[in-house]
């Protein structure tokens, strides 16, 4: 009886697998033209994009690098007006984010709004440093600490604080106590005693062994006496 369950169970898989099959060959029969015809796109569109990135996208990345290195080499000497506008010779790295744009890098636009705000260019240092995208987080924190330093620069020291406070956040090390410091510094310039001494606060007790957190005491003590 058993063995009699078993064959029937057998005989009913068998079954429909076999409907199954047929009727996958039914509809391929029957759509084979068009499944074909998307299989060639789908192939054509990915040589196409397999032959722009080789042929295209990646050299062009690397003339972009070629061309920004005199740039960086100057910014990394700390010429800024040279290395954001050039000299005539060689492209300053404006120019080469006009003519590359991001295949030049996410750096040079970290480096762009640096020497834009060495050189008081606040508006233009935050266009550049707004488009930065790097991953990696302490580069990514400084890039908001120095959109910070600009609106200090405009004046608008709200978004100044606010852009601390990410950079902060975005750090969560020792580089994070300087972001906090100088979130406390404006938060006092905005009557905000509370805010700053929480700031103060949290050097000390977060990053005590910064450079920070060993002078931190002189402006917890101000902020509690005013």
């Amino acid at each position: 009886m058993a063995k009699d369950k078993v064959n029937e169970k057998e005989a009913l898989r068998k079954e429909n697998l076999e409907e199954t099959v047929s009727k996958t060959d039914q509809f391929y029969n029957e759509h084979k033209k068009t499944i074909w015809t998307a299989a060639c796109a789908i192939i054509v569109v990915a040589l196409c994009i397999f032959a722009y990135v080789k042929l295209v996208y990646q050299p062009k990345c690397a003339e972009a690098a070629q061309q920004a290195f005199p740039a960086e080499q100057s910014f990394a000497a700390a010429e800024y007006e040279l290395a954001l506008n050039g000299d005539g010779n060689v492209l300053g790295l404006a120019d080469v984010i006009d003519e590359y744009g991001a295949k030049a890098g996410a750096a040079v636009f970290m480096e762009a709004g640096v020497c834009a705000l060495q050189l008081g260019q606040y508006e233009e240092a935050l266009s550049y440093l707004k488009k930065y995208n790097g991953k990696e987080p302490i580069m990514a924190a400084r890039a908001l600490a120095c959109q910070g330093d600009a609106y200090i620069g405009l004046e608008k020291y709200e978004e100044a604080v606010a852009a601390y406070n990410k950079a902060a956040a975005k750090a969560d090390n020792v580089f994070a106590a300087a972001y906090l410091l100088k979130a406390g510094i404006v938060y006092e310039q905005l009557g905000n005693k509370a805010k700053a001494l929480e700031c103060y606060k949290t050097i000390k007790d977060k990053y005590p062994q910064s450079i920070e957190g060993y002078d931190i005491d002189k402006y917890i003590t101000r902020a509690e006496a005013e």
